[in-house]
């Protein structure tokens, strides 16, 4: 072979590689995530696993298009719309307000995870048959305000007035927490001050209120937001000596008295599983929605020691303390 010759034809080999990668790029479905709260590794973590459970691994056969809120539902309109302009072939969206806002989306398969009942919220028309192109896990935090309130109450059973932070700014979360919260107060003689704040100086200025209002402990909603300002609000909890209770482990893991609620990372990954199916040719009408079943207490013996708090059931050393319900 002449030189020439041979220059050629690695030229003409060196050229078709990128075709064949691009071409094969544009073959890989695409999944679009987007989330009202802040990016979690582990979540996230979850959700490949589920994905790679029906055979989809993210950057081989499967790419995904991230997109976090941060707390700011005000950007999810926008958020979605980027994701659907990209036709992704399914459409992961992570807590209400972000459901809510991409329903409209009826051209995309959406797989949700939500905290109240999607049928109340207008998504699917049943649990076992949703019958459109919406399904997921409903985790039940919104359920469990009640609940969440009494183990509060027997933690520190001294505490009669309890403030309960909600974000205005996701009325649908705030509003569902205050028809669950109100009434259960009431029933075990609790007063209750609704704290409204939806910005880190809020937060700030709500927790000067205890003081003056003669507070005993908190209660935070579930809400993305509050998951985007965790240690703002473990750290003022913690300086201002107040018990608080929250909805998801990590404020407990990091420093908060306690936490109740379902495991997320569970709905993540099975929120995965749905995603590869509906990519493997499933309908969302036929995939009945999935509810929680797995349940957390979480009580730091570490800060209710620093509370002079004695907790109840479980008795633990350990710092975090687990329970699982």
């Amino acid at each position: 072979m002449k030189r020439r010759e041979f220059i050629t034809l690695v030229g003409g080999a060196a050229a078709a590689w990128p075709l064949a990668a691009r071409a094969q790029q544009s073959a890989m479905p695409v999944v679009g995530l987007v989330s009202s709260g802040p990016r979690n590794g582990d979540r996230v973590r979850a959700f490949l696993q589920g994905l790679s459970e029906t055979g989809y691994v993210e950057g081989n056969n499967v790419a995904i298009e991230y997109r976090w809120a941060d707390g700011r539902n005000d950007r999810l309109p926008q958020l979605v719309a980027e994701l659907a302009r990209r036709q992704v072939a399914v459409l992961v969206t992570i807590g209400n307000a972000t459901t809510l806002a991409a329903k409209e989306t009826t051209t995309i398969p959406i797989v949700f995870i939500v905290n109240e009942d999607p049928v109340r919220l207008g998504l699917v028309a049943s649990l076992a048959r949703p019958g459109g192109s919406l399904t997921g896990v409903n985790f039940f935090a919104g359920e469990l305000a009640a609940k969440r309130l009494e183990l509060l109450h027997e933690l520190v059973p001294g505490a009669t007035r309890v403030a309960v932070l909600v974000n205005p700014g996701n009325a649908t979360t705030a509003e569902s927490t205050l028809r669950d919260v109100a009434p259960a107060a009431r029933a075990m003689g609790l007063q209750i001050l609704v704290l409204k704040t939806s910005t880190s100086r809020e937060i700030d200025a709500a927790f000067d209120t205890f003081g003056r209002e003669r507070l005993d402990a908190l209660f935070v909603d579930p809400d993305p937001f509050f998951i985007s300002r965790l240690v703002q609000l473990v750290h003022l909890a913690s300086r201002h000596a107040v018990p608080a209770t929250y909805g998801l482990r990590e404020f407990a893991e990091a420093g908060g008295l306690m936490s109740y609620g379902p495991r997320v990372t569970d709905a993540w990954r099975q929120v995965g599983g749905y995603t590869g199916r509906i990519l493997k040719g499933a309908k969302p009408a036929d995939l009945p929605v999935v509810q929680s079943s797995k349940f957390e207490l979480l009580i730091n013996a570490q800060t209710a020691r620093m509370l002079a708090s004695t907790p109840r059931p479980p008795a633990c050393s350990a710092s975090p303390c687990h329970r699982r319900c």
